[in-house]
């Protein structure tokens, strides 16, 4: 059984944790352009290496937060762990974070592009437009 460092709780066994796969998948947005193929690429295919892989936990059984987690698929040692949002810090995590194919698909390319601000929402005259929800 693995040992998972929960960066919130600290150690704890794995039975109190779930997976929830390939860590650092940009999710195109409604505005990017991208073609059915592209998005079907995007919500169906996941990387299944033989190695070192980033993946995603959830600490479901203590704090409920989720986390990062580089791991050897082989051996199941833990490289490292560190929160949602970040990269990670070590050298061999940060290989793997680079050579990933992700970095080179469509829905990644279009989730990088800064989205422009639709009229309505925009900043005018220094101040924003508010609205209430009800």
């Amino acid at each position: 059984m693995l040992i998972i460092n929960c960066p919130y709780c600290g150690p704890r066994e794995e039975s109190e944790f779930a997976c929830g796969g390939e860590a650092h998948i940009a999710r195109p947005l409604a505005e990017n352009s991208i073609s059915d193929a592209e998005f079907a690429d995007y919500l169906f295919l996941r990387d299944n290496p033989k190695g070192l892989f980033l993946e995603r936990w959830r600490h479901t059984a203590g704090c409920r937060r989720w986390f990062n987690v580089a791991r050897d698929t082989v051996t199941h040692e833990i490289i490292e762990v560190y929160p949602m949002g970040a990269l990670p810090r070590k050298a061999k995590a940060m290989e793997t974070h680079a050579a990933s194919w992700r970095r080179n698909t469509a829905a990644e390319k279009a989730a990088q592009k800064p989205v422009r601000q639709k009229a309505s929402t925009r900043k005018t005259g220094g101040t924003a437009s508010k609205r209430r929800s009800r």
